[in-house]
């Protein structure tokens, strides 16, 4: 059974930063892709970032590009998302997601976390 669990969530002011982690289990973790999506109150989830199974190639969404990393380290089956220059646009909640493919659409990611929350202050 494939388990994703994020953390590193909490409340920020602008222009600050954070590190999400997304730790998986359940199957071989280098054989997938890994993505970020966000999800804010009333809205749908929206793609965020994603990383190929080899760390070797990432795509971002162009409202975090320069601003978001997305990273993985397969040895500890995490991958993170470190978020600077903060917005209060990006009041969401992060979910984690594993797929076959780096691709923008949830529907097409086959597992997912339970989400943690973002919060920045303005």
């Amino acid at each position: 059974q494939v388990q994703l669990v994020e953390s590193g969530g909490g409340l920020v002011q602008a222009g600050g930063s954070l590190r999400l982690s997304c730790v998986a289990s359940g199957r071989a973790f280098s054989w997938y892709a890994m993505g970020w999506f966000h999800q804010a109150p009333g809205k749908e989830r929206e793609f965020v970032a994603a990383i190929s199974g080899s760390g070797g190639f990432t795509k971002n969404a162009d409202s975090v590009k320069g601003r978001f990393t997305i990273s993985r380290d397969n040895a500890k089956n995490t991958v993170y998302l470190q978020m600077n220059s903060l917005k209060p646009e990006d009041t969401a909640v992060y979910y984690c997601a594993t797929g076959a493919l780096l691709v923008q659409i949830p529907n097409d990611w086959a597992y997912w976390g339970q989400g943690t929350q973002v919060t920045v202050s303005s």
